[in-house]
């Protein structure tokens, strides 16, 4: 035992003395050894070349170099350790708060089956059933029990069980499920309340277009207007721009109505640019209450990047489109014969043709029946009455108002939407002005595109003015493919109607400032054109003078008078 005793103490004692070796030699390496290192270096150092002494420096930062590396891998190490480790009681929180959330959704969906079924077996025969996804078209009325049950809407769908219904069967399952089944006592009335129940899921619930299938319960039963058709234009923009200065205080000038007027019958497409407090907005918005059809405003965000932001989307999981107002405002389109004004307020915020492209390849289709938009690629039954193989069509009494503005905070309206659209600009408010009190105005788009072409046969333009117009175009063209790149970009500007940028002040004088330089040399070329016209005149006369004095032959002549003019073998006519 003793001889064991020796042997391990003999064992342990060398191996604490190799790592207490290990552990000064590191020291050594790394902290006190500097000092020895840098002895020799500085005894060695006078006494080395040139050649010697970069590299004995070079050898000197790489030894410093190392420890500062191993250090910096070292704090990086636990720098990340601790990251890990708080990243994990991060996610730990995450994952309670998770597991929280679903908890509480799985709840909400039995609280919701629970008053499901409550509903399908105490629902009375007055009580009403709300719809479900229903639009903010307020004159909608809900129907009741009765009112289901009692209609012929409801017979026929009782009599043709058949229709798809996706979810109602699952719906009617999931109310039994929750309450086991109706009661005993109910089973006389049961099945009218099922029938009931089944019937509103096919008429609010199952449809993939709520909003739309209310547009057109809307106008199943609505009684249209009586519409002014013998109106004229003069008449038309003139009762409009009294209509918003009685009732909704706004003025506009003469000019400012006209040329609104004039931009529907060119394009369907108008932007409103120009400070903000001109009345952009309230322009369209005002005009869309003088034709009895309120205006849809839809407030262009930022964030717009496709056709979804305006057109809506079809959700996989719910089986629902996902409608906007936009989509809403088209296909009620369809149903009005009156002129349909949809604003796209603050236009440019986003690019415009990332969102609105589709719609201006649409309105390029010269046949209108060609005007429409793919919504679903298969049709549903049920789907909205107007929608066609799951497509919209584009009416032709649609017109789309953009505003702009032109600021640091929104994109520049490219030449692609310049060339689809009409502009006009709003730059200054009209002076308030007293008139009576003008009624709304009932027309409808086809009597309104009836006077536009109407005032294009009583008041049209000559070939001498289109001319005219065109040479100008021309030449000014001309004129800016000869200038530099930037003002080349401004004269086109100018011929397509382009807003007026912060920069276009500097620009305009900057070719002042060259046009002015150029009438500059045109002086002082007409000038000197003058000064050569004097002398060769004068030679004229000397060389005339000098012919008349000669008697000689015509050979002679013809050759002193080329001599005279400076050769070339021009012959000078003595009769001119």
């Amino acid at each position: 035992m003793s001889e064991f005793l020796k042997f391990a103490y003999e064992v342990l004692s060398q191996v604490v003395y190799n790592i207490v070796t290990w552990l000064a030699g590191f020291l050594t390496l790394f902290i006190t050894g500097w000092v020895q290192y840098f002895n020799i270096f500085f005894t060695y150092f006078p006494t080395l070349s040139i050649t010697g002494k970069i590299l004995s420096v070079i050898l000197m930062l790489i030894l410093i170099a190392i420890p500062i590396l191993l250090l910096v891998i070292i704090v990086r190490h636990a720098i990340l350790r601790h990251q890990l480790k708080t990243d994990k009681s991060d996610n730990a929180a995450l994952y309670k708060e998770i597991g929280r959330l679903n908890k509480q959704v799985l709840s909400l969906m039995d609280e919701k089956n629970s008053i499901l079924a409550l509903k399908v077996n105490a629902m009375g025969g007055t009580e009403r059933i709300p719809y479900m996804g229903a639009s903010a078209l307020t004159d909608d009325v809900i129907p009741t029990v009765d009112a289901v049950t009692n209609s012929a809407s409801a017979a026929a769908s009782a009599a043709n069980p058949n229709m798809p219904l996706p979810g109602t069967a699952a719906l009617a399952a999931a109310a039994a499920q929750s309450h086991g089944k109706l009661s005993a006592g109910a089973g006389g009335a049961g099945a009218p309340i099922v029938q009931a129940v089944l019937s509103e899921a096919k008429l609010n619930i199952e449809h993939r277009f709520p909003k739309l299938t209310l547009v057109d319960e809307k106008y199943a039963a609505l009684t249209p207007p009586e519409y002014d058709n013998e109106i004229s234009l003069q008449e038309f923009a003139e009762g409009y721009r009294r209509y918003a200065a009685s009732q909704m205080k706004l003025y506009y000038t003469p000019e400012i109505v006209r040329r609104f007027v004039a931009g529907m019958a060119a394009s369907k497409l108008l932007i409103l640019e120009g400070i903000s407090g001109t009345g952009k907005t309230s322009l369209p918005y005002s005009f869309s209450r003088y034709l009895s059809n309120p205006s849809t405003i839809v407030s262009v965000q930022p964030s717009f990047r496709d056709r979804t932001e305006l057109l809506g989307y079809f959700n996989e999981f719910s089986k629902r489109f996902n409608e906007t107002e936009f989509l809403r405002a088209l296909y009620e389109a369809n149903y009005r014969p009156d002129p349909t004004l949809i604003v796209l307020d603050e236009m440019n915020l986003a690019r415009i043709e990332y969102y609105f492209a589709e719609m201006l390849s649409v309105l390029e289709m010269p046949n209108k029946d060609e005007w429409v938009l793919d919504l679903v690629p298969t049709a549903w039954d049920g789907d909205p009455v107007k929608m066609d193989g799951g497509k919209i069509h584009v009416a032709d009494s649609t017109w789309f108002i953009g505003t702009a503005n032109n600021d640091d905070s929104t994109f520049t309206i490219t030449d692609k939407v310049y060339d689809r659209a009409m502009p006009i600009e709003l730059n200054e408010r009209a002076d308030a002005f007293e008139c009576e009190v003008q009624p709304h105005c009932n027309v409808t788009a086809e009597h309104l595109e009836y006077l536009f072409q109407k005032a294009q046969v009583d008041y049209p333009i000559s070939d001498e003015l289109m001319d005219k117009m065109r040479q100008v175009k021309q030449s000014i063209m001309d004129i800016a493919n000869a200038q530099v790149p930037a003002e080349r970009e401004l004269i086109r500007d100018i011929l397509n109607n382009k807003p007026v940028t912060e920069n276009l002040s500097y620009e305009l004088r900057q070719l002042q400032s060259k046009m002015r330089h150029l009438h500059d040399i045109k002086s002082g070329i007409d000038e000197k054109d003058k000064k050569v016209t004097a002398v060769v005149r004068q030679s004229y006369e000397d060389v005339k003078a000098e012919l008349e004095s000669l008697k000689v032959d015509k050979k002679k002549i013809d050759y002193y008078s080329s001599v005279k003019l400076g050769g070339k073998g021009r012959t000078f006519n003595t009769n001119s």
